[in-house]
């Protein structure tokens, strides 16, 4: 049985003129001879009707707090919804469907209400209703922990669903259909020459998706990587090839650099060594009061790193309580130059840094793993160092 996953987004789903289109890449893969299951997610965005934001403003932020279970079951709604009206399409389409939650297509769960953890999944229903020859339609982002309760697995967690199902059932491939051709060499609203990128390993792509890009979620291409099921990016609206992600990505492409993503709102700190006793605490202390660091230079006198702005405010008063000196740049952004093939090249970083000095753009921290290369600068002139390096490294 060949086995394919085909998710879509909430933009896909999010009235008949798309749904339709929707019908034809379902009917396209079964004459293709694949068993399709599809994966949906709510309706639309936030404002309208059915998107999960709308559904969560209907209740009180106390209530919120207090009641993460009752929090799930509102959140589950949107997904539950489209699957309904996903279904009636197909059907209108000929295509005999089947709507289920997720705890029906037998995904289980902790109970770590709005943030579930995937335990196993039961391929029993999904598998009986294929040989039915009927086509599952799945509600993303959620299942069922071990009482029968719905439980949600984390926003953006349909991609994490249609993953896990593709794993679950060895599917020949795993496809998220969204309203992009598929993964850019940069973000095309900002640069107008990038281009999309055939072919790419799943560890690029992590740090894509980790790095500020939002065409997949990270954890999605972990599972996929774990199962090597290939994942392809593609665009609901055309018939593009889209971005196939696998373990091997292009082995015969030349260019050390495979695109660049950003990150805004950073905030860059430096602390400085005093006597108080806390300072060596530091790590420790910001750790507790769960403010996440990113960009760490540790030196004999001071360390240096970078926190998310809405961390500052609370960063302040706890550097304040413990008597530390430090000193802050607001409004930074962390660019993220990737590519596997710059391991071992030596002068990449060179190539970066004289890119940006040449547009006179300040470079206020660096650091590199074997893939990436990140540069702090002032968001001010993000776009413009974005395209410069884009040009630099020859990526339109």
């Amino acid at each position: 049985m060949k086995i394919l996953v085909q998710k879509f987004g909430g933009t896909s789903v999010s009235n008949r003129e798309k749904r339709k289109l929707v019908v034809s890449k379902v009917l396209n893969a079964k004459a293709l001879g694949y068993f399709p299951v599809v994966v949906v997610s709510a309706m639309g965005r936030k404002g309208e009707p059915y998107a999960t934001d709308t559904l969560l403003s209907l209740i009180d932020d106390n209530f919120k707090e207090v009641n993460p279970l009752a929090v799930d079951l509102l959140m589950s709604c949107g997904e539950i919804i489209s699957t309904v009206i996903m279904c009636n399409e197909l059907t209108n389409g000929s295509i005999n469907a089947v709507p289920l939650t997720g705890g029906q297509a037998g995904i289980n769960t902790d109970c770590n209400y709005t943030n579930a953890e995937i335990l196993n999944v039961d391929t029993k229903r999904l598998l009986d209703i294929m040989k039915e020859g009927k086509v599952p339609v799945v509600a993303g982002f959620q299942g069922q922990d071990g009482n029968g309760y719905i439980t949600t697995i984390g926003r953006g967690g349909s991609d994490v669903t249609a993953a896990i199902l593709g794993a679950a059932l060895n599917a020949v491939e795993t496809q998220i259909y969204t309203d992009v051709d598929g993964i850019m060499t940069a973000d095309p609203r900002i640069v107008s020459e990038a281009t999309l990128i055939k072919k790419i390993s799943y560890d690029e792509i992590f740090q894509f998706a980790d790095q500020g890009a939002k065409v997949i979620h990270p954890r999605a291409v972990e599972i996929s990587k774990k199962y090597n099921i290939p994942l392809v990016i593609k665009n609901t609206m055309n018939n593009c090839d889209g971005t196939i992600i696998s373990s091997l990505g292009v082995q015969d492409y030349e260019n050390v650099i495979t695109g660049i993503t950003h990150i805004n709102n950073r905030v860059q700190i430096k602390v400085c060594k005093n006597s108080e006793p806390s300072y060596e605490d530091l790590f420790d202390i910001l750790a507790e009061n769960l403010i996440s660091i990113d960009l760490i230079n540790v030196f004999p006198r001071e360390k240096i790193f970078t926190i998310d702005e809405k961390d500052f405010n609370k960063f302040e008063n706890l550097v304040k309580e413990f008597n530390m000196s430090y000193s802050f740049v607001k409004e930074c952004s962390k660019l993220s130059i990737i590519g596997s093939k710059m391991r071992g090249i030596p002068g990449v970083m060179a190539r970066i840094l004289k890119a940006l000095t040449r547009q006179n753009i300040e470079v206020l921290q660096t650091a590199d793993s074997h893939m990436t290369i990140w540069c702090l600068v002032e968001t001010m002139y993000v776009e413009k160092a974005i395209n410069a390096l884009h040009r630099e490294f020859k990526l339109g």
